[in-house]
């Protein structure tokens, strides 16, 4: 497949792009996975950062999260430096991910009482891509499903918001919320923020609904909305439980072809601004 072998535009500085949606089901962690992995394939240098408790994320890119593994948490709440948690993944040569573990279940409350609350993931991620020696091209930030501490810390330390929505019934319901959330951040904690990707996720192309949803979610959203549509696919769910994004599990599968397209997309987008 050409796609595959592509090489796509590198960003001339780095993108951080919060991956959020507060409904849960959406393909959120799917999303982030994939196109991190996509990306990283065609050579970009990848940071995720697993802000989800449940840390799928971490689970998908094969990365250790064990109760006691140095994780997102100890830079969230403790003073520990990013680079002193980030772990390679095996997936791809440039692929590395900050690891979420059980604890950041208990964050939220953690976080109420600290200075600078909402700034902690970003004071440490600027520091962190400050001190490297090559850049890191795109950084992740799954987010749990949720507007807590957490996804806020994910908003302020993002200038991008990708948002998946799945077509499905009640797809918009709950949008508004997040949107007006956004809007916010942007103006109080971090002027940057733009909402500047919507991937439609759960394709089925057989109903009208999945069909009608992408037309409801290309009207309201005609500038962000990407090409590219991304199927309900048991290879996209099959791949976490063998640690690994459908990138790598199953390259010639539709999932992943969606994945490696809506990949380019974003890339190309970004060369464009």
């Amino acid at each position: 497949m050409a796609l595959e072998a592509r090489a796509f535009p590198l960003p001339e500085s780095t993108r951080v792009i919060t991956v959020s949606n507060q409904k849960g089901g959406v393909g959120k962690t799917t999303t982030t996975v994939n196109l991190a992995a996509a990306l990283a394939r065609s050579g970009a240098r990848v940071l995720v950062i697993d802000l989800d408790p449940q840390g799928n994320a971490s689970t998908a890119l094969g990365v250790e999260h064990r109760a006691d593994t140095a994780s997102v948490y100890d830079v969230v709440v403790g003073d520990s430096a990013l680079q002193d948690v980030v772990q390679k993944s095996p997936e791809f040569e440039h692929l590395y991910c900050v690891p979420a573990t059980i604890h950041l279940a208990g964050a939220e409350i953690e976080l109420v009482s600290l200075v600078a609350r909402e700034q902690r993931l970003r004071t440490a991620l600027d520091a962190y891509l400050a001190q490297l020696d090559e850049p890191v091209h795109y950084v992740f930030i799954d987010c749990p499903p949720s507007l807590g501490l957490l996804t806020i810390n994910a908003f302020v330390a993002a200038r991008e918001v990708l948002i998946p929505i799945q077509c499905e019934y009640y797809a918009l319901e709950g949008l508004s919320q997040l949107l007006n959330s956004i809007e916010l951040i942007e103006k109080h904690l971090n002027p940057e923020l733009r909402v500047s990707t919507i991937l439609l996720t759960m394709y089925d192309s057989r109903t009208n609904l999945a069909n009608q949803v992408a037309d409801d979610v290309r009207q309201h959203f005609p500038d962000q909305v990407l090409t590219t549509l991304i199927p309900r696919s048991v290879r996209i769910s099959e791949a976490p439980s063998y640690g690994q994004s459908v990138i790598s599990y199953d390259t010639s599968s539709p999932g992943s072809l969606s994945y490696l397209e809506a990949a380019a997309e974003i890339a190309q987008r970004g060369a464009a601004t």
